[in-house]
């Protein structure tokens, strides 16, 4: 295991690398001499360079290009919080190994590997209106799956989950982090309005349970979290050691990854968020994290959906960056 105690793993998560300046800056130098007007291509700019910045490269590539889906299950849903029931976390992950979900054709149609990693399945986590949902040894074996899965030699890696429930786990970290509870719960998988107020009342709980655990970022992601979000934050933390820059996909990846934003400032600098969910809580929490969306299409799936249609915008990018000609090139007179 990567990370034997919470020590270790908080010296971590404030040892990060910064990314390549001088990268960044050849990227920027080159879109300057492309055959377009300067800043031109918006966004599509400032992506190569990112690419650049935590590839550390001059010239991004993608040549390899994964998609991590973990999943898990949550005690919590005894709560009455999910329309569905938590089996259907076990039937989904047979649907991805047969290639029958959205992420399977997502993940093909953007050149992407896809990964499915399962965290004890037959072994909720604790129901965090009571208990913690993981100790402190759980907690660290689900970060150190996610740390050990990402690899030095991926060029651009998507995170995304799958569990029954896992919104209501993802809603109380953010309440934790950020404060409130009921502005972050939203109806996930499609409950009625008594179902959102049992949500609610579950946050509330969990809050009140763990109150002694709210100011230390990684006893929250520990009390309120699941399996699969500590796998996702250990995963970021390892794309971050290892130079790979990250998209994240929705509210859930994008709340499991958010502790190590309050425990170092540049914490998901080296992150891009895919795109705004039309889960209530995560326009609010991307505007809490600095991190402006690429995709707005009301979504609200899971699974690494969002990230992996992001993909085909990063290809774009490094596209033009890497194959448009240069005014001297192409002989076009400059302004």
């Amino acid at each position: 295991m990567p990370f034997k105690s919470l020590d270790e793993l908080r010296a971590a998560c404030l040892d990060l690398p910064a990314g390549s300046d001088a990268a960044a800056n050849a990227v920027a130098r080159r879109q300057d001499t492309l055959t377009k007007p300067q800043g031109s291509l918006g966004r599509l700019e400032t992506i190569a360079a990112w690419l650049a910045r935590w590839q550390g490269r001059d010239m991004p590539q993608l040549d390899r290009v994964k998609v991590f889906v973990f999943a898990g299950n949550h005690g919590v849903t005894a709560q009455g919080v999910s329309a569905f029931p938590s089996e259907v976390t076990v039937q989904m992950v047979a649907n991805f190994a047969g290639g029958g979900a959205a992420i399977n054709q997502l993940a093909r149609i953007a050149g992407a590997e896809l990964d499915v990693i399962p965290l004890d399945l037959d072994r909720p986590t604790g129901d965090f209106t009571q208990v913690p949902a993981m100790d402190g040894e759980a907690f660290l074996a689900a970060v150190s799956a996610g740390y050990g899965a990402v690899t030095k030699d991926l060029d651009l890696v998507c995170f995304g989950e799958m569990g029954i429930g896992n919104t209501t786990p993802a809603a109380a970290i953010s309440a934790a982090l950020f404060g409130g509870a009921e502005k972050w719960a939203g109806r996930g998988t499609g409950v009625d309005d008594a179902g959102l107020v049992r949500k609610i009342t579950a946050i509330e709980a969990g809050l009140k349970r763990h109150a002694e655990a709210l100011a230390d970022p990684l006893m929250v992601a520990a009390a309120l979290g699941g399996r699969e979000l500590a796998a996702i934050f250990g995963a970021t933390l390892a794309a971050r050691h290892s130079g790979v820059p990250v998209l994240l996909d929705g509210f859930v990846c994008t709340a499991a990854a958010a502790p190590l934003a309050r425990l170092h400032p540049a914490g998901l600098a080296h992150t891009l968020a895919a795109h705004v969910s039309a889960e209530s809580g995560h326009r609010r929490l991307l505007e809490a994290l600095g991190l402006p969306p690429l995709l707005d299409l009301g979504m609200r799936l899971g699974e690494g959906s969002g990230a992996c249609l992001a993909v085909n915008i990063v290809r774009s990018a490094l596209e033009c960056h890497a194959r448009m000609a240069s005014f001297a090139e192409a002989g076009v007179s400059e302004k």
